[in-house]
């Protein structure tokens, strides 16, 4: 059976008839009002807005004529007033037990629409044909405050949730909704939805990217925030890709739209969010257990009471009804239904602004228990790419000038660490000349020359003779011993330097990993490098758990025999190479998953590729856990407590006067309950 993903009821699938679809996704509904709330929750508290209006200052009248003034003619009064508040503010709740009765279910406007039906009708009956009660009093006061109260913990539980969505909202607010194409020549502003790949757009300084694209033409700065959480903007060029929703600050560009609609980052991402916010959490299967035979049960609880009363404790007809009122009221499952998708809208929500997708509420409840670590180290825990780390100066040349002589020999190469070396002279505001003589050895390096037609030769020992390495032999040997690539660069059969290279932790690693460390989890570091380079990186983070030369296998194999160990294990790799790895794990951690959002094979996704992103991850798995814990032991000590109370429990202590109070009582802890749920789920959002 489906669970109404706004009050938490059990709807059953193949009887509803209240469906409503969402990225490809359908939910069910126990009634229209929660259909409402799904699909247009600012016309539902606008509804809700305008029944209360109705609703209190009738209420209040009500009140002051059964308690203040006395009139002889008030009952008739009452009558009138507590019948607009009854079947005008109070008609969603019959409109509940209609939408219950076709779908063959019982949802909780049952439980509030008979109970105040109860109390209007006995009333009535007291009021119209006072013979047939001579003894009875009338209870339209408490029909319509019940009705006034409920309504307002309705309206105050939406304004709450309203809130605890907001992270969801600012995610759909990013959507812009025009875009500039370009046509023949011409600028014409076109609905996003009619955008198409491959149509050129222009973006305008200020404006937001309209669809994932790659930059066309022009440079300018991105602010990509909103969506990877990077505090920087980001310089953006020909061939650069850009994503959906997030902005262009200084210059104009034109773009190539690559991805429209529900293929864009951002559809995918607001997709993940509202799933994980609706999605079941497998603690929550013994709350929907018990809420799907609840609504029946308390009516049968309620009768019983009521009978039970009146024929064994001579407690009379007016009373054996309050009792029969008051338990249907208060044993009104609200806070049992929300308590667990409370918690998961607002953590999901919260872990989508810092930029960690989390793909089910399953995945939660498993990062609450990990245990247990296993890292990647490239693109996880390094940058994925070489970066020049030293430059050793071996004669009279500066360590500019031997990077000058480098860059010219890399000049033309495409190989990963050629463009390490022209990003370094870059960066370091050295300029190489250009070589049009070179040649490159597979394995070995490059030899060039300069335009004053010096030879320079970068690479390994094979384009050098022992003889020219003496000098150097030693420093080549204790970088190689740090794991690094070492370069040894000649000019004219001299020696004349080493630039070592690496592929270097990223800024927030030692962080993360001293997090990790402090918090007690096992960290084990499993990659594919060789000894030396692992256990280098390893000995930078001190992790003491190092397995190098591992396949995909390797990575499953430990896995695997950790969690026989009756560990939990959270897997934190780059989403592609090590997809099998984030399957066998407990929870898949995908690092680096940048615009290809839905194609990772982790359980939580981190869009910034930051590794201390993914100590949060786990954290807040386990804060929103405690969470959820203490929304389903506040609603189920709740019910225990108070349905027994309203049963007649304090009848032999107070005697029957208590429900004079009683059933407003309940009401007003009926509604207390669901907004003390989600406002304890919102403590989530905090820092």
């Amino acid at each position: 059976m489906a669970t109404d993903p706004v009050c938490g009821m059990y709807v059953d699938e193949k009887s509803s008839s209240l469906i409503s679809e969402r990225g490809g996704k359908k939910y069910y509904f126990c009634s229209a009002n929660c259909k409402l709330q799904f699909e247009k929750p600012e016309r539902e508290l606008s509804n809700l807005r305008i029944a209360l209006m109705v609703s209190w200052p009738l209420t209040i009248v009500v009140a002051i004529l059964t308690y203040i003034l006395l009139l002889s003619y008030g009952s008739y009064v009452m009558l009138i007033l507590a019948s607009i508040v009854q079947f005008y503010a109070g008609q969603r709740f019959y409109a509940g037990i209609a939408d219950a009765v076709k779908n063959k279910s019982a949802n909780m406007d049952t439980l509030i629409a008979i109970g105040t039906s109860a109390a209007w009708a006995y009333s009535t009956v007291v009021t119209l044909f006072p013979s047939i009660f001579p003894t009875g009093g009338i209870y339209f006061d408490t029909s319509t405050i019940i009705i006034s109260l409920i309504l307002t913990g309705t309206y105050m539980q939406r304004l709450a949730e309203s809130r605890a969505s907001t992270a969801v909202s600012a995610l759909i607010a990013l959507q812009p909704r025009v875009a500039h194409r370009i046509e023949g020549g011409k600028v014409v502003d076109t609905a996003i939805e009619q955008i198409k790949e491959g149509d050129i757009l222009l973006v305008k300084p200020g404006e937001k990217i309209p669809t994932d694209s790659v930059v066309a033409d022009g440079e300018s700065s991105v602010d990509e925030s909103m969506i990877t959480g990077e505090s920087m903007p980001l310089t953006k060029r020909a061939g650069d890709k850009v994503i959906g929703g997030t902005i262009n600050s200084t210059g104009s560009l034109r773009i190539k739209a690559a991805k429209v609609g529900e293929n864009t980052a951002l559809a995918q991402i607001i997709k993940i969010v509202q799933d994980a916010a609706s999605s079941k959490v497998p603690i929550q299967k013994l709350a929907d257990k018990i809420a799907s035979y609840f609504v029946p049960a308390v009516v049968l609880s309620g009768l019983a009471a009521s009978l039970s009363w009146y024929f064994i404790g001579g407690v009379g007809i007016n009373v054996s009804i309050l009792i029969f009122v008051s338990v249907l009221i208060i044993a009104c499952p609200c806070a049992l239904g929300i308590a667990t998708p409370a918690a998961l809208l607002v953590s999901s929500g919260r872990a989508a602004k810092e930029g960690i997708l989390v793909k089910s509420g399953e995945s939660l409840q498993k990062a609450s228990r990990v245990d247990a670590l296993v890292l990647d180290k490239t693109g996880t825990l390094t940058k994925g790419k070489p970066e020049v780390t030293d430059i050793i100066a071996v004669s009279e040349y500066k360590e500019k000038e031997i990077l000058g002589f480098a860059a010219t020999a890399e000049m033309n190469s495409e190989h990963v660490i050629g463009r390490a070396i022209i990003a370094k002279a870059n960066e370091s505001m050295v300029w190489a000349e250009f070589s049009d003589k070179f040649t490159y050895k597979q394995g070995s390096g490059i030899t060039a020359f300069d335009k004053n037609g010096r030879k320079i030769v970068v690479g390994n020992r094979d384009l050098f003779d022992k003889e020219q390495l003496g000098g150097v032999e030693s420093e080549l040997v204790k970088l190689e011993s740090d794991g690094k690539t070492t370069l040894i660069v000649g000019v004219d059969d001299k020696v004349i330097g080493l630039i070592a290279l690496a592929d270097v932790l990223k800024e927030d690693s030692k962080k993360a990993i001293n997090a990790f460390m402090n918090a007690g989890y096992d960290i084990w570091l499993i990659t594919g490098d060789n000894e030396r380079v692992a256990s280098f990186v390893a000995k930078q983070l001190y992790i003491n758990n190092v397995i190098p030369q591992a396949k995909p296998k390797d990575k499953m194999d430990k896995i695997a025999q950790l969690q026989k160990e009756g560990k939990t294990v959270a897997m934190v790799g780059d989403g592609i190479n090590d997809a099998p790895a984030l399957t066998k794990a407990d929870v898949g951690i995908a690092i680096g998953a940048g615009t290809d959002v839905a194609i990772q094979a982790g359980g939580i996704i981190l869009i910034k590729s930051s590794i201390y992103d993914a100590f949060i991850a786990l954290e807040l798995g386990k804060k929103t856990m405690n969470k959820i814990r203490q929304n389903l032991f506040w609603a189920f000590a709740y019910n225990i407590i108070l349905i027994p109370v309203a049963a007649g429990a304090l009848i032999p202590f107070f005697t029957v006067s208590v429900y004079r109070v009683l059933p407003l009582l309940a009401a007003f802890a009926m509604a207390f309950s669901s907004v003390t749920v989600v406002s304890n789920s919102l403590l989530l959002a905090r820092k």
